[in-house]
């Protein structure tokens, strides 16, 4: 009760941060309905909320434009998966990736899960008044069609190449923008490996499955003794293919839930740090700007623009102070991330691995039952 008191004081919530869940997907035509629940931090019960995909845009563009937030730029937001696609070609749910492969949308539900608990724990965003509104209200709230704000327009604008390579005042950040820009491609190549990995298993899973059936075929109704027998070492045969099947295909589903998932949201974790810091660029940019505008002002204008540098500068200032220490946060929730997926990952396959080697015990016995 303690810890649920401390939690309700620290934020604006009314549920418990880890009890959020994304529990299943249902469609509905051409859009995907998402199943919300969270525990309610009085312990009186539980609020089950459907969402769409919209609706987490909304909440996303909600959490870029609060009002009287100082440095909220410098925020590192949890990055919001990529839109679903309902009967998409193959190319595009190549490029989702993990998040199109798993069961029912069951990994793509895993990745909004984290993504609204990362929210929720976010001493920060978890004051905007509209996640409580998301996780708890029965109305939809992000049905309009929601306006791209400037955060997602950044990277895109025209100047932007310019800006991404101006030398930063700051040695720190600039050793930061370095070491982003390594590991945004070293994070993305390193999911596109995995995937590619993972997309093999499946076939080889399929390959299995083509094997094991065709196998039956060989089968013969006959008196004959030797194809008797034969027809017998046939049918166990697909069994033990059938069984690695199986295997194959546990093994590409635990690889997609720990490590795809965690690979995936470490990729777009770099790209949200990089976003952010390019929004602190173009503030560093739009302050040296502002500060030559007042050292060449005429008189009758000096001291506007000074009020002007002023301004952009105490902005500067809030949104680098919130940087480092969103920096610092993220790199130490990058580690654990990383840790959990990796550690997770080895439970799983070394479960499945037991229990595959169990059963190719009970194939080779059988076999030797055979012969006897």
């Amino acid at each position: 009760m303690m810890e649920e008191a401390n939690e309700a004081r620290s934020s604006g919530l009314s549920v418990s941060t880890h009890s959020i869940r994304v529990t299943e997907a249902v469609r509905d035509g051409d859009t995907v309905i998402f199943i919300v629940i969270s525990q309610k931090l009085s312990g009186t019960g539980e609020y089950h909320v459907d969402r769409t995909y919209d609706d987490f845009e909304w909440l996303q563009q909600s959490l870029f434009c609060p009002e009287g937030v100082p440095g909220i730029q410098g925020v590192i937001f949890p990055p919001l998966p990529t839109k679903p696609q309902v009967n998409a070609p193959a190319k595009v749910l190549k490029q989702l990736g993990f998040l199109a492969m798993g069961k029912d949308w069951q990994i793509y539900c895993m990745a909004l899960e984290t993504y609204l608990q990362q929210v929720a724990a976010h001493t920060t965003l978890n004051k905007n008044p509209n996640l409580e509104v998301f996780l708890t209200s029965s109305e939809p709230p992000g049905r309009q069609r929601v306006r791209k704000g400037i955060f997602n327009r950044l990277s895109h604008a025209m100047e932007g190449i310019r800006k991404e390579s101006h030398k930063d005042v700051d040695e720190f950040f600039q050793t930061e923008r370095d070491n982003n820009l390594t590991l945004t491609g070293c994070s993305k190549s390193a999911m596109e490996k995995f995937l590619d990995l993972v997309m093999t298993e499946q076939k080889i899973s399929v390959a299995c499955g083509h094997f094991s059936a065709s196998l039956h075929l060989c089968v013969e109704h006959q008196d004959d003794s030797v194809a008797l027998a034969f027809s017998k070492i046939c049918v166990k045969l697909s069994e033990v293919i059938d069984s690695m099947k199986k295997n194959l295909d546990n093994v590409a589903e635990n690889d997609m839930s720990t490590l795809g998932l965690g690979l995936d949201l470490d990729s777009r974790y770099q790209e949200a740090e990089k976003e952010m810091l390019f929004r602190r660029t173009c503030k560093l940019v739009e302050l040296e700007t502002a500060s030559r505008n007042a050292e060449k002002a005429k008189p009758v204008k000096k001291a506007t623009m000074e009020e002007v540098k002023n301004t952009v500068e105490k902005e500067f200032d809030n949104i680098s102070g919130v940087a480092k220490q969103e920096i610092g946060r993220f790199q130490a929730t990058r580690v654990m991330m990383l840790r959990r997926a990796l550690t997770l990952w080895c439970e799983k396959q070394l479960h499945t691995a037991r229990e595959s080697s169990s059963l190719y015990s009970q194939h080779l016995q059988a076999f030797r039952d055979m012969e006897e």
